[in-house]
């Protein structure tokens, strides 16, 4: 069996420490925030994998939809020799990809969770043990340093998790890719498209409430690594569809006036009854803004695919 590396660019202490800037910014500005990547403890990734079962929730099914039916395509133009995920998880729809890909030696999954990484690269390796494998602990938002691989290399950032980054994060997060590309290299890039309103935000607010515990699973998490005394019950679930910015937002919704601390840093936050606070964004685009976006990175958009009902995209792009 191929080695298994894994190799830690982040500090031991740079989740918590991340987590602790994330909430005293957030909470003390207006209107506040919280960033959507704190759902995902061990409870919040079990909820989103239930979320993506869900039949409002189209756009998981919409992907494989088309890694399935194009990933012999993918490999054929390609002929990438290394794959880089971004932001991995269990690697799952990822190995359709894998899986078609004759020249592929290398794989280098990117994940700030290192008990991903490591399950992810298990199942990987007892299915395909020619594989190398060199796992990333690692925040792709924040510059990335990669090992160096055998090319042509294909990075893949799928899931539509773009979309969760506002506009000037997704310019620079772009931009940091372009960096990280060779002539030869390209870019696999999944993005959810915009449609009508109706199913946008059925998807994020299911009838039988697993994304409302996925929302409301964020302050589950400050209480336990932040001594916060979050009510979760004393906040619903909320999803617009914000027709300006064509993006979804999910918010939580103060029921009453409270004061919740934050004994870790020493906080205090005051909410009014009705007060929104967002947790995350989702921004669906269309295929001239994508190309416009790219193009803006110095990445030129070579191949667009949708599933047969145009809901998803998956694009592949080069350096310009």
């Amino acid at each position: 069996m191929s080695p298994f590396l894994l190799t830690r660019t982040l500090p031991e202490d740079a989740t918590g420490a991340a987590l602790r800037a994330d909430v005293l910014q957030g909470l003390t500005r207006t209107p506040k925030t919280l960033p959507p990547k704190w759902f995902y403890d061990a409870r919040g990734s079990a909820l989103f994998e239930e979320i993506t079962t869900l039949p409002e929730y189209y756009p998981t099914r919409a992907e494989r939809e088309i890694l399935v039916a194009r990933a012999d395509r993918i490999a054929e133009i390609t002929q990438a020799r290394t794959l880089i995920e971004l932001g991995s998880g269990s690697s799952e729809k990822t190995r359709h990809l894998i899986d078609a890909m004759a020249y592929l030696r290398t794989y280098v999954p990117v994940d700030v969770s290192e008990s991903a990484l490591t399950g992810a690269a298990n199942t990987l390796l007892a299915q395909r043990p020619s594989l190398d494998v060199h796992a990333l602990i690692a925040d792709f938002t924040r510059g990335l340093a990669l090992p160096g691989t055998p090319g042509p290399r294909l990075v893949a950032f799928l899931g539509g998790t773009i979309g969760n980054l506002l506009p000037a994060e997704r310019a620079a997060f772009l931009a940091s890719v372009h960096d990280l590309l060779s002539p030869g290299d390209a870019l696999l890039l999944g993005t959810d498209l915009v449609k009508d309103e109706s199913a946008l935000v059925s998807a994020y607010d299911d009838g039988t409430g697993v994304t409302a515990a996925f929302n409301k699973n964020v302050l589950t998490v400050i209480n336990r690594e932040l001594a916060g005394d979050f009510d979760p019950d004393a906040f619903e679930h909320v999803a617009v569809w914000d027709r300006e910015h064509e993006w979804i937002e999910m918010r939580l919704r103060s029921t009453a006036d409270q004061t919740v601390k934050i004994h870790a840093l020493d906080l205090a936050v005051d909410f009014a009854a009705g007060e929104e606070m967002r947790t995350e964004i989702s921004a669906k685009f269309r295929e001239d803004g994508v190309r416009a976006e790219l193009a803006a990175a110095g990445l030129e958009l070579a191949h667009w695919w949708t599933d047969e009902r145009g809901r998803f995209a998956l694009s592949l792009s080069t350096v310009a």
